[in-house]
């Protein structure tokens, strides 16, 4: 077979050209390297044909194998098990969350029921916020309660709650932090200590917060799931979801599960969030001075009955939210309640104005106000919704990165209105 590739009319042979390369340039210093550096290069090396800088997208179902006893030898034979690019992204998540492996998924509820059903089995027993994205609440009661795993909704302000909640057959204690949407946290080392004096594994969802805010593996956390849709994508491109795991044995058996159940990220999208999630911190230090600036006006406007912001001095946990976070920052999500009750509030979200979108999702470039009682929490008991504070008139806000002036001044226009 020839190796002579022809670009335009130089002819060149590869495996001389490879021959020839030195290191030289593209070489790495010494360390350690800062979280910034981290963001954009972990994980990922010019290609080593072409140099691009960027990972190629292996868009391939299978891969060519030299005689069945070298099968795997370079790691990949069938897509569904593993693909390059996707490989790529979970080295580079594993290496942002300090995690000793990550598994990345289709969606983040893909990556939840991994979880779930990677560690509970019929007759097992699960701890699970009392406060959670309404599809993690959804999949406890609807699917897995059927196939005879039992859970238990408690509050996670009070490790104390927490710990009272174990039974001989609790299996997996499962935390969200800072929870969605009404921002209640959890204190990772703390729930983690208990967790593991007890033999139990703890996974928390820390979606809200990001790697740049909050890291739950170092904090003690078994597993950390994130819906890598919000703030690794930002850019409202991608739907997917990682698993990060603490050591190998439990990124094993979470692949093993996603290899069960066929719920991979798909190489393109892998390739958007390679790119996406190098601007993170940036995106982050700005949404979060930027929500700070809403929180703290909404605090301050005399329509406004209550906003809850883990930055602001009246957040009840405050000293918690200073502890836990990183680099003095809380994240872009907040929300809000207008004096008039649900009405009031339905107003507010029908009649805000560009540069705000009235739509789901979070953590994106683009700034957005979200009715969880009508969107991402419908699905939850309306009793179990009531409950934890989501009322049909609760305003989630999702700040981007537009202009925090031009964003109070559409803000403060339909507050003035009620």
């Amino acid at each position: 077979v020839s190796t002579q590739s022809t670009w335009g009319s130089k002819e060149f042979d590869h495996r001389q050209l490879m021959a020839e390369q030195k290191p030289l340039a593209g070489t790495w210093g010494e360390g350690p390297f800062g979280y910034e550096t981290k963001l954009v290069h972990s994980g990922v090396s010019p290609d080593p044909i072409s140099g691009a800088i960027l990972t190629p997208i292996v868009q391939a179902t299978t891969y060519v194998q030299p005689s069945v006893e070298e099968y795997l030898s370079k790691g990949f034979s069938y897509s569904r098990t593993a693909n390059p690019t996707v490989s790529t992204l979970e080295r580079k998540i594993a290496d942002l969350e300090g995690g000793a492996g990550a598994a990345c998924f289709g969606t983040g509820m893909a990556a939840t029921i991994t979880v779930i059903s990677a560690f509970c089995s019929q007759g097992d027993h699960c701890i699970v916020t009392n406060c959670s994205y309404g599809g993690t609440n959804r999949c406890c009661r609807v699917l897995f309660a059927k196939f005879g795993v039992d859970f238990s909704f408690v509050d996670f302000r009070d490790p104390a709650i927490v710990e009272a909640a174990i039974k001989p057959n609790t299996k997996l204690i499962f935390s969200e932090t800072p929870a969605n949407p009404v921002l209640t946290l959890t204190d990772i080392a703390a729930i983690s200590k208990i967790a593991r004096s007890k033999g139990i594994l703890h996974v928390c969802d820390t979606t809200f917060a990001t790697p740049v805010i909050e890291r739950g593996i170092e904090l003690g956390a078994d597993l950390v799931i994130q819906s890598t849709t919000k703030y690794y994508d930002g850019h409202n491109m991608t739907v997917g979801g990682a698993v990060i795991s603490a050591t190998k044995e439990l990124d094993e058996k979470i692949h093993f599960w996603q290899n069960v159940h066929g719920n991979i990220m798909s190489p393109w999208v892998a390739f958007l969030t390679l790119q996406a999630s190098k601007t993170m911190a940036l995106r982050v230090r700005h949404q979060s001075e930027t929500a700070m600036k809403i929180a703290q006006m909404l605090e301050a406007h005399p329509k406004v009955d209550k906003v809850v912001y883990p930055g602001l001095a009246s957040f009840p946990q405050k000293e918690l939210a200073d502890r836990q976070h990183l680099n003095g920052l809380h994240g872009g999500m907040l929300w809000f309640e207008v004096k008039g009750g649900t009405e009031s509030g339905r107003k507010v979200m029908n009649n805000i104005q560009r540069p705000w979108s009235l739509c789901e999702n979070l953590g994106a470039t683009e700034s957005i106000i979200t009715c969880p009682a009508v969107m991402t929490h419908a699905n939850m008991l309306k009793e179990d919704r009531l409950k934890v504070g989501i009322t049909d008139g609760f305003i989630r806000v999702s700040c981007g990165i537009e202009d925090a002036d031009d964003l109070i001044r559409a803000l403060k226009k339909v507050l003035d209105e009620l």
